[in-house]
C-alpha cells in the first residue's frame, strides 16, 4: 500500500521560560532565568494511506494541532522524520505547498471587508489555477456547498455557518491532495455541523483527499472516519478502528427501562449493572455478547412498558480511555 503520509518517532519539543511573580521573581527572572521542556509531541510514528479520513483524537493540549502543523511546514521538528505526498514539509517546496491544505476552525484566511469570492480569485492566483479549472472547481464547490447567494457578501456580514462554508471553498480551489482538518465545524450548529461532514465526504469520495480530522465533536468522527488516532501528552496512545476501541474500552450496552411497579436495585442487577434506578426507572450496563439475552430474561420476568437499547456515548468513551491513559503515565510531561 502507497502511503500518503508518513510519521516516523516524531517530536516538537519547547523551551518555555517559567517566571516566579512580583518584582523579586521579575529580577530574578531577568538574571537567571529559569526553563522548562515542554514535550508537545513525543516520539509519534503512524502512516496513512491515499483516500483514507483519519480522526485525530486527543484532549485540549495533547499536540494534535502540532503535529498538522508540523505536518503542514509551519514548524520544524525537533526530532523524527515526516513526509507527505513524498515531501518533508518543513522544506516548504512549491510543488509541495500547492497539494495539499491546513483548515483551522478558529483561523482565518478570508478578507474580513471583502467578499469571500475576492479571496477565491486570489488563492487562484496564489495557486496558479487555470481559468477553467477554477471556474469548474468553483461550481462544484457551489453545488455542494450552495455558495451562490453568499459568496459576493462582505465577510463580516457573513454567519459562523457561512463564513465556514467560503472558508472551505477557498481552501479546496485548488483540488488539494491532502486535508487536514482541524476543528472545522467547531462553534456551529448541529444542522450546519451535518452540511460540513457531507461535504467533506463528498469531496472524499470526488477526489480520493486524504483527511486528517481534529474534532471535539464526537459527532463528526463517528460519521467521517473508521480509524481514529488517539494521542495525549505527546503520545501516542491508540492507532486502529473506531469500533474496535469502543468494544475495547466499553464491552457493554445501554439498556434503559421504564417499569410499570417499582422494582428494587437487587432484582436488576440479576440482569445487569445497575447505572440508576429509581424503583420505576433503570438503567443497566449488560455485556455487548450477551446483551440479547438479557433482555429477553428481563422481558420476560418483569413488568416493562419502554425499552431502549443503546450504545455508549463516544464522548464517555474517548473520555474513559484518557482517563486509563493518565493513570498509567501518572509521570508524562504537559
Amino acid at each position: 500500500m502507497a502511503y500518503q503520509i508518513e510519521v516516523s518517532h516524531l517530536s516538537k519539543h519547547y523551551q518555555v521560560h517559567d517566571k516566579e511573580p512580583g518584582l523579586a521573581g521579575s529580577l530574578r527572572s531577568f538574571f537567571a532565568r529559569k526553563y522548562r521542556v515542554v514535550k508537545a509531541v513525543d516520539d509519534v510514528s503512524f502512516t496513512i494511506g491515499q483516500g483514507e479520513m483519519v480522526g485525530f483524537l486527543g484532549p485540549n493540549g495533547a499536540g494534535k494541532t502540532t503535529t498538522l502543523k508540523v505536518l503542514s511546514g509551519l514548524l520544524y521538528p525537533t526530532a523524527g522524520n515526516a513526509t507527505v505526498l513524498g515531501f518533508t514539509p518543513h522544506q516548504r517546496e512549491t510543488a509541495y505547498l500547492k497539494q495539499f491544505t491546513l483548515v483551522m476552525g478558529q483561523k482565518q484566511q478570508l478578507m474580513w471587508d471583502l467578499p469571500a469570492l475576492e479571496t477565491f480569485l486570489v488563492n487562484q492566483a496564489i495557486y496558479e489555477i487555470p481559468r477553467a479549472q477554477f471556474d469548474a472547481t468553483l461550481k462544484e464547490l457551489d453545488d455542494l456547498l450552495d455558495l451562490g447567494p453568499i459568496m459576493k457578501k462582505q465577510v463580516r456580514k457573513l454567519s459562523l455557518g457561512e463564513r465556514m462554508k467560503c472558508e472551505l471553498a477557498a481552501a479546496l480551489l485548488h483540488r488539494p491532495k491532502v486535508l487536514f482538518l482541524d476543528e472545522p465545524t467547531i462553534g456551529l450548529d448541529v444542522t450546519m455541523q451535518v452540511r460540513i461532514r457531507d461535504f467533506i465526504a463528498a469531496f472524499n469520495k470526488r477526489y480520493g483527499a486524504t483527511v486528517i480530522l481534529t474534532s471535539h465533536y464526537m459527532a463528526d468522527v463517528t460519521a467521517l472516519c473508521d480509524r481514529i488516532i488517539v494521542i495525549d501528552k505527546g503520545h501516542l496512545f491508540y492507532d486502529g478502528n473506531f469500533r474496535a476501541l469502543i468494544e475495547r474500552v466499553a464491552p457493554y450496552k445501554i439498556i434503559k427501562l421504564q417499569l410499570e411497579r417499582p422494582t428494587t436495585s437487587e432484582v436488576l442487577s440479576q440482569f445487569g449493572k445497575v447505572e440508576f434506578s429509581d424503583g420505576l426507572t433503570a438503567v443497566l450496563h449488560v455485556p455487548r455478547a450477551s446483551a440479547t439475552e438479557s433482555a429477553a430474561r428481563l422481558l420476560a420476568q418483569l413488568k416493562v412498558e419502554d425499552v431502549t437499547f443503546e450504545d455508549p456515548p463516544v464522548e464517555d468513551i474517548i473520555r474513559e480511555v484518557f482517563a486509563v491513559n493518565a493513570a498509567s503515565n501518572p509521570t508524562a510531561q504537559e
